[in-house]
C-alpha cells in the first residue's frame, strides 16, 4: 500500500532518483579525492544535438546520469528555457512558412479534374504492360526449353566424343601390343595414327626402343583408365562392355613389361660381360622400365621380379641351414655403375648405435674413406656367421645397389620431402601400411624382406641360439652390425625407416629374445654374487690385477657383479634399462648384507666377562676371548668402512667411464635424462654410506673401550705416595698415562686398521675416542675424590697419639697430598700432549679444561 501510495505521488520515483544520484556523486568524489585528482563539472547547456533528446526512446535515468553535476531544481530551471526555446523556434517557424502554407490551399484548387483526366488512360497502359509481360515470359520459357536442349545434346555429344576416345585408344592399345581384334583377326583395326611394335623377340638389339615402346603404352593405357573412369560417372554400358578388353590390355602390358624387365634384371647380373656403352644402355632401359611400373602404380610387381629373378636365387644357393658349416665361396665382384640421368644419392646418415665389442675408431677412418665401416668390422671378423653376412652384404652392394638407387631416384616424387615448405612433416610408416605405400621400397620388401625370412627359417636354430648367452651375444653384435652395414647401402632415410618398420623386421627383432638373455645373465650374475655373500663373515680377498683392491671378497664379487652388467660381452643396448635397475639392485643387495653382518655379530654371545668374585669397582676384567671379539669388530668395522668408500668411488668412476656412455637416452632429453639417472646412483651409494656414521660408533667404543682400561690406574696414586718411604720428586707422569691413547695410535697409524681411513674419517675417531676418554678420565677422578676426601677430614679431626721417640710430623699429610696433586696435574698435561699430537685441539675443549681444574683443586674438599 505504501508503496502503491509513493508510486502515485511521485510517478517518475524522482525521490529515488534524486538518492541515487547523491551516492553516485560522494562515491566519485570520494574516488577522486583518494586519486588525488578533484575536476569541476563542465556545464553542457542544452541543444538540438543531445543525443538522449533525439533517441529513438528517451531513457530519463540515462539523460539524469548525464547531469548529474546540476541540481534537481537547476536541471527543472534548464529544461523549461529549453522549453520556451523550442516554442519560440516552432512559432518562428510557422510565421516564416505561413505564406507558403496559405498559397499551396490556394492553388491545389480544381487540380482533382485535372488527375482524373490523367487517370483514364493508365488503365489501358497497364493492360498493354500485362500482355507484353505474358508474351516475353512466354518467349524466355522457349529459349531455356532449347538452352536446356542444347545442353543435354551438348553432354550427350561430349559423352558419346569420350566413348569414341575410349574406343580409340582401346584399338590403339591393342594395335601396340599386338592383340587381336574381337573378331579374332590378328591385324589390328585400321585407325589413325597406329603404330604397330614388332614382336619382342626381335627387340633384343633395340631394347632402349622397347622400353619406350612400354612407357608410351603406359601413358597411352592411364589416358585410358582415365577417360574409362569418367564415363563410368554416367554409367555407361558401353564402359562394362569394353572392361573385358581395358582388362586384357593391362594383363598384356604388364606381362610384356614384366619380361622385359626380367630380361634386363637377368642381362645386367648374370649375363656375359658388357661395354660401358651397353651397360649405360641397359642402366638407361631400367629406369625407363622403372618408370613405368611407377606411372602404373605396380610398384610390388616391380619388387616381385626383382625378388624372383635376383634375390631369391641368391638366397636359395648362400642361406641353408649348413651355411655357417660349409666353405664361404667368393662372390665375383661387378664393374660399379651408376644410374644415368639423375644425380647420384649419397648413403644416408642412418643413426650409429654403439657395439661397444667393436672399435669406434676404426668407425671414423673407414666413413671418412667413403667406404663402408661396418662392412670393414664383418671382414675383420673370423666367424662363419660374420663371412655369410659379407657375402651377402657384397651381393647386396654388387647388385642390387644400383637397382635400388635407379628406384629411388624414379619414386622420389611419392616420398615426403622435410626440407620443403608446402609439405607437412613426413608420416611415419606403419606395419600394415606396406601393400598402400606408394613408390618402391626395394630394401624392404625384397632385400630384407628375403634375408630376414632366409636367415630366420634356415639359420634361425644357429644365430638365435639364447640357450648359449657367449654365442648369442657375439651372433647379436655381428647381426647388428649387419643390419647397419645393409642401411648404410640404403638409397634413402626413408628406405631405413621402411626397413626398420617392415613386418619382417619385427618378427627378425623378436626372434632375439632379449629378455630371455637378460634373465639367463641376471641368473649367472646374481647367482656368483649370492655364492659370495651366503657367508655374513668378512672373508679376505687377495689383492691382484689393476682393479680397485677391496679388502673383502663381498665387495668385491659385488664390483664385479656390477661392472660385468655394463661388460662388452654381456652388455647389449637394447637391454640398458634392465642392466641399469640390476645396478641399482646390487647395490642395495650390498647394503643389506651389511646391516645383516652387523646384525649377526651383535647376536653372538658375551664371552670373557668374569662372573665370580666381584672385584674392585670399575676394574674391567677381560678374558682373550673378549678381547678376541673385540679384534673381529674393529676388523669387520675397518673393512667395512674401506670397502663401502671404495665402492663408492668405483661405481662413480665407472659411470663416468662406461656408464653414462652406454645407457640408452633419448636424443631430445638425453642430458637431462643422464643428469636424472647420475642423480638416482648417487642416491643409491649415498643410501649405502649412510651405514658409515653407525660403524664409525662402533669402533669409536671399541677402541675407548680399550684406551679407558689403562685409567683404571688413576686409584692406585695416592696409595703408591702414601707408601713411599723415600719421597721421590714428582718429575714425571705416571707409566699408565702413555698407555691410555696407545690403542687409538696403534688403530690410526700407518700400519693400523684404520690408517687407510680418509683423513677427515681419522680425525673424526680421533676426537670422539678422546672425548670419552676423557669423560671415563673425569670420572675416575671424580670417584677418587669422594674417597680421599672423607680421609682427609677424618685424618683431620683425629688427635696426634702419643711416641716415645717424639711427637709425629703433622705436615707429612698435607705434603702427600700436595705430591699426589701434582702427580694428577703432571698426568693430565701429558695426557693432553699425547691427544694434541694425535691432531686433537686441546685447549679449546671444555671437557678436557674441566678436568684440569678438577685436579688443581683435587686436594681441596668440597
Amino acid at each position: 500500500m505504501n508503496d502503491q501510495a509513493n508510486s502515485s505521488r511521485d510517478p517518475y520515483e524522482l525521490d529515488r532518483l534524486a538518492e541515487e544520484l547523491v551516492t553516485r556523486e560522494r562515491s566519485h568524489y570520494s574516488e577522486d579525492a583518494a586519486d588525488g585528482r578533484h575536476e569541476l563539472p563542465v556545464y553542457v547547456p542544452l541543444k538540438h544535438g543531445n543525443p538522449y533528446l533525439t533517441a529513438d526512446a528517451f531513457d530519463i535515468e540515462q539523460f539524469l546520469l548525464s547531469r548529474s553535476y546540476t541540481s534537481l531544481q537547476d536541471l527543472r530551471a534548464e529544461l523549461r528555457d529549453y522549453l520556451a526555446t523550442l516554442k519560440e523556434e516552432l512559432v518562428k517557424l510557422i510565421n516564416d512558412d505561413y505564406e507558403a502554407f496559405i498559397s499551396l490551399s490556394t492553388d491545389l484548387r480544381d487540380e482533382g479534374a485535372r488527375l482524373g483526366k490523367l487517370k483514364a488512360p493508365l488503365d489501358v497502359l497497364r493492360t498493354e504492360i500485362q500482355t507484353s509481360k505474358s508474351e516475353l515470359e512466354a518467349t524466355q520459357v522457349a529459349i531455356q526449353d532449347k538452352l536446356e536442349t542444347r545442353a543435354v545434346l551438348r553432354e550427350e555429344k561430349a559423352l558419346l566424343h569420350l566413348l569414341l576416345k575410349i574406343s580409340e585408344l582401346v584399338t590403339r592399345l591393342e594395335g601396340l601390343l599386338l592383340i587381336g581384334s574381337p573378331d579374332g583377326d590378328a591385324t589390328p583395326i585400321d585407325t589413325p595414327n597406329v603404330l604397330v611394335s614388332p614382336p619382342l623377340d626381335s627387340i633384343d638389339d633395340n631394347r632402349g626402343n622397347q622400353a619406350k615402346h612400354l612407357s608410351r603404352v603406359a601413358a597411352e593405357y592411364t589416358q585410358l583408365l582415365y577417360h574409362a573412369a569418367k564415363a563410368r560417372e554416367h554409367n555407361c554400358a558401353f564402359v562394362d562392355e569394353m572392361q573385358w578388353r581395358i582388362d586384357r590390355i593391362q594383363s598384356t602390358l604388364s606381362s610384356d613389361l614384366d619380361h622385359h624387365f626380367s630380361s634386363l634384371l637377368v642381362s645386367l647380373t648374370e649375363g656375359a660381360k658388357h661395354s660401358e656403352l651397353d651397360k649405360s644402355k641397359i642402366s638407361a632401359d631400367l629406369k625407363e622400365c622403372l618408370r613405368t611400373y611407377d606411372t602404373l602404380g605396380l610398384w610390388r610387381d616391380a619388387e616381385d621380379i626383382v625378388r624372383r629373378d635376383i634375390v631369391r636365387r641368391f638366397v636359395r644357393k648362400t642361406i641353408f641351414s649348413g651355411a655357417l658349416a660349409a666353405p664361404a665361396s667368393p662372390l665375383v665382384p661387378h664393374t660399379p655403375f651408376h644410374a644415368t640421368g639423375g644425380p647420384s644419392h649419397p648413403p644416408p646418415k642412418t643413426p650409429y648405435t654403439p657395439f661397444t665389442a667393436l672399435p669406434k675408431s676404426f668407425l671414423s677412418s673407414a666413413s671418412s674413406k667413403g667406404q663402408n665401416p661396418y662392412m670393414a668390422m664383418l671382414e675383420d671378423i673370423d666367424e662363419p656367421l660374420a663371412k655369410l653376412y659379407c657375402q651377402i652384404l657384397r651381393f647386396v652392394e654388387r647388385d642390387l645397389s644400383g637397382i635400388m638407387n635407379m628406384a629411388e631416384h624414379v619414386s622420389i616424387k611419392a616420398y615426403p620431402t622435410p626440407n620443403s615448405p608446402n609439405t607437412a612433416a613426413p608420416v611415419p610408416i606403419t606395419v600394415n601400411a606396406f601393400e598402400e605405400t606408394k613408390g618402391f621400397q626395394l630394401m624392404a620388401n625384397v632385400v630384407w624382406d628375403e634375408f630376414g625370412r632366409g636367415i630366420m627359417d634356415e639359420l634361425g636354430h644357429a644365430v638365435f641360439s639364447v640357450g648359449k648367452p657367449n654365442i648369442f651375444r657375439k651372433h647379436y653384435d655381428i647381426t647388428q652390425v649387419f643390419i647397419r652395414s645393409l642401411e648404410w647401402l640404403a638409397p634413402s632415410e626413408h628406405a631405413v625407416a621402411a626397413m626398420r618398420a617392415h613386418p619382417t623386421y619385427t618378427s627378425f627383432e623378436r626372434r632375439w629374445q632379449l629378455p630371455v638373455y637378460f634373465q639367463m645373465r641376471w641368473k649367472e650374475l646374481v647367482t656368483a654374487l649370492e655364492d659370495s655373500l651366503v657367508s655374513l663373515k668378512m672373508d679376505p680377498v687377495a689383492r691382484r690385477g689393476s682393479g680397485p683392491h677391496f679388502v673383502t671378497a663381498q665387495a668385491s664379487a659385488v664390483y664385479m657383479a656390477i661392472s660385468k652388467c655394463w661388460h662388452d660381452e654381456i652388455y647389449i643396448r637394447e637391454l640398458g634399462h634392465r642392466f641399469w635397475r640390476l645396478t641399482l639392485q646390487l647395490i642395495s643387495r650390498y647394503k643389506t648384507w651389511t646391516v645383516d653382518s652387523f646384525t649377526t655379530l651383535d647376536r653372538k654371545p658375551a664371552q670373557g666377562v668374569n662372573n665370580g668374585s666381584p672385584s674392585r669397582p670399575g676394574t674391567p676384567i677381560q678374558s682373550p676371548s673378549a678381547q678376541d671379539s673385540d679384534d673381529v669388530q674393529l676388523i669387520h668395522c675397518t673393512a667395512v668402512v674401506l670397502d663401502i668408500g671404495l665402492l663408492r668411488l668405483s661405481v662413480m668412476d665407472l659411470w663416468r667411464d662406461q656408464i653414462s656412455r652406454m645407457l640408452p637416452a633419448n636424443e631430445e632429453g638425453e642430458e637431462a635424462e643422464l643428469a636424472e639417472n647420475q642423480a638416482v646412483l648417487e642416491q643409491s651409494l649415498t643410501q649405502l654410506t649412510e651405514l658409515i656414521p653407525n660403524v664409525e660408533a662402533r669402533l669409536v667404543s671399541i677402541i675407548a673401550k680399550h684406551c679407558s682400561e689403562a685409567l683404571g690406574q688413576i686409584r692406585s696414586i695416592p696409595t703408591q705416595f702414601r707408601s713411599e718411604r723415600s719421597k721421590r720428586p714428582v718429575d714425571s707422569p705416571s707409566k699408565f698415562v702413555p698407555e691410555i691413547l696407545k690403542p687409538l695410535k696403534t688403530f690410526i697409524g700407518e700400519n693400523g686398521l684404520g690408517g687407510a681411513f680418509p683423513v677427515e674419517l681419522r680425525e673424526s675417531i680421533t676426537r670422539k675416542v678422546f672425548e670419552r676418554v676423557l669423560q671415563r678420565y673425569h670420572v675416575y677422578i671424580i670417584e677418587l675424590k669422594k674417597i680421599e676426601d672423607p680421609l682427609r677430614r677424618l685424618k683431620k679431626n683425629k688427635k696426634p697419639a702419643f711416641s716415645l721417640f717424639g711427637n709425629a710430623n703433622p705436615g707429612k699429610e698435607e705434603e702427600d697430598d700436595e705430591r699426589i696433586k701434582s702427580q694428577m696435574i703432571l698426568d693430565v698435561d701429558s695426557f693432553g700432549k699425547d691427544a694434541h699430537a694425535l691432531g686433537v685441539p686441546v685447549e679449546s675443549n671444555e671437557t678436557f679444561k674441566a678436568l684440569h681444574g678438577l685436579v688443581r683443586t683435587f686436594d681441596k674438599e668440597q
